[in-house]
């Protein structure tokens, strides 16, 4: 059994911080866990925009807290996220992360990320 907690993994090389200051994500479960997927808590901070496109991965985004919107880029299309919202990434989809307030975002890869 695992047990971690989110407050001592930001601790330690798991919590991984973008160069450019618009995110940092906690990686609580990573591939060499040995599960098949791997499980982040993501902060997009609040008036960024963030450029994000996984070729290898299916990816699922469950929002927490905060609002924002994430943009297709293959379409142009738009979509609100808020609390309780969830977007599925299973075509591989070029997109572009805003928050309008700081998101707490639930992440599962599929491959795990390493």
């Amino acid at each position: 059994m695992i047990v971690r907690n989110i407050e001592e993994a930001r601790k330690t090389e798991r919590l991984v911080t973008a160069e450019n200051g618009n995110w940092d994500s906690t990686r609580l479960v990573l591939a060499n866990d040995g599960g098949n997927f791997s499980f982040h808590i993501t902060r997009i901070f609040e008036g960024t925009e963030t450029h994000i496109h996984y070729k290898h991965h299916y990816e699922s985004v469950y929002c927490i807290e905060g609002e924002g919107e994430v943009e297709t880029l293959a379409d142009g299309k738009i979509w609100p996220i808020k609390p309780g919202d969830i977007y599925i990434l299973d075509q591989h989809d070029e997109h572009l992360l805003r928050a309008h307030k700081t998101m707490h975002l639930a992440c599962v890869f599929t491959p795990p990320i390493t």
